[in-house]
């Protein structure tokens, strides 16, 4: 049989291609679309992993795709909709459901691919309503998402026809570490478990291998599946390809563990075939949920004990944790005032942190011009507002409690304070957009610009790092230093904006240069002014 080597590489990584943007597309829809509203219910409903497992099973028998489930999966996690721990239980139900979905008719989603995608276009291009277009985006990634699987599971598809495929399969049959191996390899290379189960059921049933063998390499088979979510996590944020590797660890598992119980389980399925007189491939059928199943209940109770794992494996922070509150509770309100005015300061301070880490963070990419900088950075201005709207819903149910008056200028100083860092927030994401315009218009900064830059960065970042301990211990030395910071970043961005417009006139620096400039450090100035503002607030609010 002749194979087209280069129709097979092209539709293969034009399909990955394809499956990336889908998934990057669809994220970036539901995040303009209801991204806290999703988040909420998402973190209300699939907490619990006994939930998250069914969710996964429902979502693979409807979508007809376990790789379509994890795939999604990731996707949810990448745009910080879903923690880790939470993907978990939904990546062991996709197994199970892809287990049981052998035993439905469904319609396969990835058919109606192109239709999905023409329906998301329209909404795209022809309704200007902004929740109608961002549903298009929805609409429209999720359609190529899964146009992306098909074509990269239709470029290798003539793979499966290869006799050395089934050639491989019946001379390992007296080594079951072999067949795992084989297994894996085939559903990695054709990116379809059901495809090689399909083979693997074809030559149990016509006697060329016996259950003993076929086993490991339905085992294997489990392993090569996990190649999908492997893919769909390329570039993506770090809990996205911790989700992605907890699916690998979860099947090798599994297949650890059977493979330990050959015998006993081989046995164990020939018996239930002779009792029930089941055809061969519904007995591989059966001891494929069998597998996901058991391997799901065995695992369950260390989702904790996984996630830690690929932590340790996958170092880095984990900014999708960032997004819950962690000190407010509104049972502290009915207990306490003062007590419900301490934690609610406590959650202040840590969105100004996470506001000096979004700083260093658009810092870094100004110098770098690394793209994961400016990920990060936005990231955690999208969690600054979120954690912005809960604290404001807390202090404002605050104020509906009895307070004494200094309670009250607390309560008025913390109100003041976080939107200031709401707008510090905003400010270094416009930073984060004025350099990623500088890339993609290929304008170029010259080394005095990016060194007064860099300064104005230093100091910035000083400032709202001052300001943070002043909120936390009330130094009111600091405070007014942090006010001295604060007319040195007036007097230096007046100063910086007069030297670069005088490179501009030399013909140093070009005019669309120089006009990002302005724009960076006039934000950076904002900052220090918001600093200044919430030094000014805990000043008075002592006097």
């Amino acid at each position: 049989m002749e194979i087209d080597i280069q129709k097979i590489v092209f539709e293969f990584v034009g399909g990955l291609g394809i499956l990336l943007f889908g998934i990057k597309f669809m994220g970036d829809g539901l995040q303009k679309t209801a991204g806290e509203k999703i988040r909420d219910l998402l973190d209300k409903y699939i907490s619990n992993p006994i939930i998250g497992v069914l969710t996964g099973i429902i979502l693979t028998i409807i979508l007809q795709s376990s790789g379509g489930t994890t795939v999604i999966t990731v996707g949810l996690v990448s745009a910080g909709f879903m923690t880790l721990r939470q993907a978990i239980g939904v990546i062991m139900g996709a197994n199970i459901g892809t287990a049981l979905k052998e035993f439905l008719v469904g319609v396969e989603i990835a058919e109606y691919s192109l239709p999905i995608i023409f329906i998301g276009a329209l909404l795209l291009f022809f309704y200007k309503r902004k929740k109608i277009h961002n549903f298009g985006q929805i609409v429209f990634g999720f359609g190529t998402l899964f146009f992306g699987l098909e074509l990269m599971y239709d470029g290798l598809r003539p793979l499966i026809n290869l006799q050395v495929f089934q050639d491989l399969t019946i001379s390992i049959s007296d080594i079951p570490i072999l067949g795992v191996f084989v297994g894996t390899l085939f559903t990695v290379i054709v990116q379809s478990s059901s495809a090689t189960i399909g083979i693997l059921q074809d030559l149990y049933k016509q006697g060329v291998i016996d259950l003993y063998s076929a086993l490991p390499v339905l085992f294997g088979d489990n392993i090569g599946t996990t190649i999908t979510a492997v893919l769909a996590s390329i570039g993506t944020s770090i809990a996205a390809r911790r989700t992605a590797l907890t699916h690998v660890i979860f099947n090798v598992i599994g297949t650890i563990i059977f493979m330990i119980f050959l015998p006993l389980f081989s046995i164990v399925m020939e018996y239930l075939q002779g009792i029930f007189n089941l055809r061969p491939e519904i007995t591989i059928a059966i001891a494929h949920s069998t597998f996901n199943i058991t391997n799901t209940v065995i695992l369950l109770p260390f989702i904790g004990s996984i996630a830690w794992l690929v932590t340790k494996i996958i170092p880095g922070k984990d900014n999708m944790n960032e997004y819950k509150t962690k000190y407010i509770n509104p049972v502290f309100v009915e207990q306490s005032s003062s007590i419900a005015l301490g934690q609610a300061k406590e959650e202040v301070l840590r969105v100004g942190k996470l506001a000096a880490i979004g700083l260093e963070e658009a810092s870094l990419y100004q110098r770098t011009y690394l793209q994961k900088h400016a990920d990060t950075a936005i990231q955690i201005e999208d969690i600054i507002n979120n954690l912005d709207k809960k604290i404001t819903d807390y202090l404002v149910l605050i104020s509906k409690s009895k307070m004494s008056h200094t309670e009250s200028q607390e309560h008025s100083m913390l109100m003041d304070t976080i939107r200031d860092i709401e707008r510090v927030g905003d400010h270094f994401e416009i930073v984060v957009d004025l350099v990623s315009q500088q890339l993609s218009s290929k304008v170029k900064m010259t080394e005095y610009a990016k060194e007064d830059i860099e300064n104005m960065f230093n100091l910035t970042i000083k400032i709202l790092k001052d300001v943070i301990t002043v909120l936390d211990d009330k130094d009111i030395a600091l405070a007014a230093n942090v006010q001295k910071i604060g007319e040195q970043l007036d007097k230096m961005e007046r100063s910086l904006r007069k030297k670069h417009i005088s490179r501009i006139n030399q013909g140093i620096c070009t005019g669309t240069a120089g006009i990002i400039f302005v724009d960076i450090i006039s934000n950076l100035e904002r900052i220090g002014d918001h600093c200044v503002n919430i030094a000014e607030n805990i000043l008075g609010y002592r006097n």
